[in-house]
This record gives structure tokens, sequence and C-alpha cells, in this order.
């Protein structure tokens, strides 16, 4: 199989066997193992999931990304708010699909 969709965090990703994958923070310890579930592969699509297939990955590391600004303004009532953001991400190696 040359390559997967697999979802993840609520988003979908197309990944191929030793790819490194940003995904939605995932639980785990650096080192460790996880098992996805594949919604798509090169030859078949499931409905909703491939039967029998899995996707094997390893955590990489785990970080945040760059900071966002959100700013809110209502003009003439002298309401501004000002919050900051970085969301949480984990870095996976694509292990083996099948």
């Amino acid at each position: 199989m040359s390559f997967a969709i697999v979802r993840t965090g609520g988003k979908q990703f197309r990944v191929e066997k030793g790819a490194k994958v940003r995904v939605p923070s995932i639980a785990g310890e650096v080192g460790a193992s996880v098992e996805l579930d594949v919604l798509a592969t090169a030859e078949k699509v499931g409905v909703p999931l491939v039967d029998g297939v899995k996707v094997l990955a390893t955590v990489v590391d785990h970080g945040r990304g760059e900071k966002i600004i959100v700013f809110k303004k209502k003009r003439r009532k002298q309401y501004k708010r000002t919050k900051g953001h970085r969301q949480g991400y984990t870095t996976i190696k694509i292990d083996s699909i099948g």
C-alpha cells in the first residue's frame, strides 16, 4: 500500500510509510507506539473504516505551534479584548501501513 488516509484529532491526514506528520496532540510518551484508524487506502475506501488495516506510528515529539492573536472590538462601545493562543501538536513517524 503506497498511502493511507487516517483520522486523528478531528482532522484527516494522507500518510506514507516513513513520513513524519504533525497532528493535533496525542496522549503518549515520546517513543511510544500509536495505532491509527484508516479511512481509505490507495486500493480501498472504507465505510467508515477500512476493515483489517491499521497504521502504526511512533511518537517523535510534542510541541506548541506559533502564537496567534485573537482581537475583538465593537466600535463606539469602548470594547476591546486581546487573547493569544498556541495550539499543541504531536509529531509522529509512520512505521507501517497494513
